[in-house]
């Protein structure tokens, strides 16, 4: 059964470089280019997965995240966050919002698809 993965980035080339190391490991992808796209996206499928950038206008990752949390229907669903901040306290908060992992960028596919492949599950 394929797994779906959502992106959040306002970024359109990140999203495509996600999209691409994604699809070609097998997952479905549905792209939003920010929290309050990547909500209206939710629409209460199924997500295996989420991946969200911090800093989006409209809606920034981490309260992305605690918005994600407080839905009944995806309070379990993994999220890593994928972004250009690396500093400790960006990464607590983002662990206290209910964040399973923290890609720093500019990442690697295989560092992201590995990260992938412990937060979903067979």
């Amino acid at each position: 059964m394929t797994k779906t993965i959502l992106i959040l980035d306002d970024s359109a080339p990140i999203r495509q470089v996600v999209g691409i190391a994604l699809r070609g490991a097998g997952y479905q992808v549905i792209e939003a280019k920010d929290g309050i796209d990547g909500i209206e996206k939710l629409n209460g499928q199924k997500l295996n997965l989420i991946i969200t950038d911090v800093n989006m206008p409209r809606m920034d990752g981490i309260t992305f995240v605690k918005e994600v949390k407080k839905m009944p229907r995806y309070k379990f669903t993994p999220i890593i966050i994928l972004t250009t901040e690396s500093q400790d306290n960006k990464k607590q908060e983002g662990r206290a919002a209910g964040a399973k992992a923290w890609v720093v960028k500019p990442f690697q596919p295989p560092q992201l698809l590995n990260a992938v492949a412990k937060l979903i599950l067979p």
